[in-house]
């Protein structure tokens, strides 16, 4: 007999959640990370009375009113909405979502029909470009731009905050990253179109340690250093780490983004006046500037705390030894993830979840209804 039902290798929201459903319905579970901590990339940690989140801003947002539930039965969330603001290479300061707050702001157009003209005449202009080189479908992120939004809103918005995230010329970017852009023809900043939207009261932390609740936890514990002893534990293995990683690189290294920050504390009650604010400028090295209180802190409540708390986020490159945060699902790390999967879906013992473990870029919600998918098909 062994110790446990289920060794749960990472405490981030797919391991938590795996092991919550699993433990409910009367399995003993042990959950380990590498980290001194719980919750993996959306950790929160309380300094001077802000949640700062350590690993980058993250904004629960669904439409699926089961998850939202779900998350709601362990903790309250609040009612913060996603309103980002670009300062743009001419200095100014423009709305996100693309929607009448920014074609106001860039060409003083006041009415709808007046957006959409100046934003098909653009495009048109793209699409002749294009089809007088002989071009009949967008072949970079750039030529897919142009041809959605028009010159003016990509040179000032797009082009290079995406150079600079993702560490390439648009021109060498393929077309499907790009395939839809959020245009509104509407005065409104919310950048999700999701029904339902907020930040767990008290950080992301207090959420997950909810969800581990009466699951036996080993922090500062790495898998890989102890992997022979951790396997002989239990009966089966879910594993939300990388993938490659779990069959030590044998088909190579699959290519990630990484995100690194500068957290800085400011005295200062209110360095920005807005929680996420975009750099879309060539010159300026960090992509955006988070102001973590204004994720908790509404109205004048924002001016209770003398102090802020402002992380500038730098994308880059990602080498072993970083932190993983976007899988890079170009053609060549696509085919090399499916060989991959091949001997992932081959495992009787092991169950993999997660980004990481999937090689997918899924949003809160996302990680949360796949793994609750899986738990559901084991038990």
């Amino acid at each position: 007999m062994k110790k446990y039902d289920f060794l749960i290798v990472g405490a981030g929201l797919a391991g938590a959640t795996a092991a919550h459903e699993l433990t409910k319905k009367g399995n003993k579970c042990l959950v380990i990370d590498r980290r001194a901590h719980t919750a993996g990339n959306i950790y929160t940690e309380n300094v001077d009375g802000i949640n700062v989140h350590r690993y980058g801003a993250h904004i629960f947002h669904t439409s699926d009113k089961k998850i939202w539930d779900y998350v709601n039965s362990f903790v309250d969330f609040n009612r913060y909405t996603n309103c980002p603001v670009a300062k743009a290479p001419d200095g100014k300061l423009y709305n996100l979502p693309f929607n009448m707050n920014t074609f106001y702001q860039m060409w003083g157009v006041k009415t709808p029909d007046e957006a959409q003209a100046r934003i098909d005449e653009q495009r048109q202009q793209a699409i002749s470009r294009m089809q007088a080189d002989g071009v009949t479908e967008p072949r970079n992120l750039e030529e897919q731009a142009l041809t959605l939004i028009g010159h003016d809103i990509y040179e000032k918005l797009i082009k290079y905050y995406t150079e600079k995230q993702w560490g390439r010329k648009c021109t060498e970017l393929p077309a499907f990253i790009i395939r839809r852009l959020p245009v509104r023809l509407t005065f409104d900043n919310n950048y999700f179109n999701d029904s339902y939207q907020g930040i767990p009261i008290g950080g992301y932390t207090r959420l997950i340690e909810k969800m581990l609740s009466g699951v036996e936890v080993r922090l500062n514990t790495d898998y890989f250093e102890n992997r022979q002893e951790l396997d002989g534990l239990a009966n089966k293995i879910i594993y939300t780490g990388e993938i490659d990683r779990f069959y030590d690189y044998q088909f190579g290294t699959l290519q990630y983004r990484t995100v690194s920050f500068d957290t800085e504390i400011i005295d200062s009650s209110n360095y920005q006046g807005n929680a996420v604010v975009n750099y879309t400028d060539a010159t300026t090295p960090f992509t955006r500037i988070i102001e973590h209180k204004h994720f908790e802190a509404f109205g004048n409540e924002v001016y209770a705390n003398p102090k802020t708390i402002i992380s500038r986020e730098y994308s880059k490159e990602w080498k072993p030894g970083d932190e993983p945060y976007y899988p890079v699902n170009d053609d060549k790390n696509s085919n090399l993830y499916a060989k991959y999967k091949a001997l992932a879906d081959s495992e009787k013992k092991v169950i993999f979840c997660g980004r990481l473990a999937e090689y997918k870029y899924y949003d809160m919600h996302q990680v949360i209804a796949a793994t609750l998918e899986k738990i559901a098909a084991l038990v």
